[in-house]
């Protein structure tokens, strides 16, 4: 089913946001939501590399872990990591254990610290489509990919982001509401 559909407290949500517990509190009460500020960013960019390849409910019910281990994802703590770090991230059962991702994370934290002259939030959000897309009505109608998808992921690879394409760039996108993908009909909206 691709249109939204009645949850049993008789609200219209979008339908991933039915398949699991997890889902409804992240779907009712964060997902599209404007996010702000560079570690709330960062956090997200993390996650969402993380993300890469597995279902959002593996990272989301893992989401203290990687706080816990990635200490708050504080970019300049973050960017202090050294082999010992990526060592004990590797043995932490509470995270996914990727030595690529734990890399890309500790490369985004300090490619965060170099930005120079403005803010991985000034930057994530000068990608935010004007006007906003219509409403989609069902989920076929959301992108994977979009030309500001595209154009975030090179801005961030430019600055020496790792696992940023255009698809995590979208999720990212979606996730922190710098588009609101959710379905015309959902109360979330």
């Amino acid at each position: 089913m691709s249109e939204a559909i009645r949850g049993e407290d008789g609200r219209l949500r979008c339908p991933w946001g039915l398949s699991a517990p997890d889902y409804v509190e992240y779907h009712d009460t964060e997902w599209g939501r404007p996010v702000h500020g560079d570690v709330a960013l960062y956090e997200r960019i993390s996650l969402e590399a993380f993300q890469s390849g597995l279902s959002w409910i593996t990272i989301l019910r893992r989401r203290e872990g990687f706080r816990r281990a990635f200490d708050g994802f504080d970019p300049a703590t973050v960017a202090a990591y050294d082999d010992a770090d990526v060592t004990r991230l590797l043995a932490d059962e509470g995270i996914i254990r990727n030595r690529a991702k734990v890399l890309a994370t500790i490369a985004n934290a300090r490619a965060l610290l170099e930005l120079g002259g403005t803010t991985l939030d000034a930057l994530v959000w000068s990608f935010a489509p004007d006007p906003s897309p219509a409403a989609p009505k069902s989920l076929t109608e959301v992108p994977a990919v979009t030309p500001e998808s595209k154009a975030l992921a090179k801005e961030l690879k430019r600055h020496g982001f790792r696992f940023v394409g255009p698809t995590t760039a979208y999720a990212l996108m979606q996730a922190c509401g710098l588009v609101n993908d959710h379905l015309a009909d959902c109360f979330a909206r």
